[in-house]
């Protein structure tokens, strides 16, 4: 089995499990630039956690305006608990201001222009890229790096850039986003990084890591870029 027939059952899979394929961050559909400080926010944070987090400061702060103008000590008080409070504060209140001041307050649908925003890495422009714009994009975050090497569809790397780029070449370019968010869901469901369902996960029947079960052991280095 070559390892795109291998995507594409795996596709097809979590498609039935999941079809939805919602993103778990909770943003205004008329404010997109909320999906990118709530994608900035939850590195090396839960979805959940930051969903507490953005709910009130969202609240307070209703435009780009509002958070071009901010209070640093204000947003580092409200985002506390996300952790690295203070470095993603600052990249809130900059990359508004970058977004009025170089896009006239658009959300640019560009990776170059994307990831020239402060704070803004490959993983962050992929999602937005994908969510927003509807463009071809593989958000290569822990579970995705976690759940494409145990079941083959990658080398094994742990290099997030290496991944998306092995991954592109045999993913549905239209529903490359959609599995993404899939591998979240999937990954805390059932592939877990610590102890993964294996008796009840539908992709059993093509995994590589079925009858090894040492080879999932090995964890995903933390991944720090967004």
């Amino acid at each position: 089995m070559t390892k795109k027939e291998r995507a594409a059952l795996a596709e097809q899979a979590l498609a039935a499990r999941y079809p939805d394929a919602l993103c778990s961050l909770v943003y205004h559909p008329d404010k997109p630039y909320e999906l990118l400080i709530a994608t900035r926010l939850s590195a090396q944070c839960t979805d959940a956690r930051v969903n507490l987090v953005t709910g009130p400061l969202f609240e307070k702060y209703q435009s780009l305006e509002d958070f071009a103008n901010a209070e640093l000590s204000d947003v580092e008080e409200i985002i506390k608990s996300c952790g690295f409070f203070r470095v993603k504060a600052k990249d809130t209140i900059e990359m508004c201001r970058q977004l009025l001041e170089r896009h006239g307050g658009v959300l640019p649908d560009t990776m170059e222009e994307l990831t020239a925003l402060s704070g803004i890495g490959r993983k962050t422009a992929n999602l937005i890229l994908g969510d927003i714009f509807h463009q071809p994009a593989v958000v290569t975050d822990t579970h995705c790096i976690r759940i494409c090497g145990r079941i083959g569809l990658t080398s094994g790397s742990e290099d997030p850039k290496t991944v998306e780029t092995e991954l592109r070449k045999i993913l549905d370019p239209q529903g490359s986003s959609d599995f993404c968010h899939r591998l979240v869901l999937f990954g805390r469901d059932v592939c877990t990084a610590r102890s993964p369902k294996c008796e009840e996960c539908e992709l059993h029947g093509f995994c590589k890591s079925v009858g090894k079960p040492d080879s999932w052991k090995k964890k995903p280095k933390i991944i720090r870029e967004e």
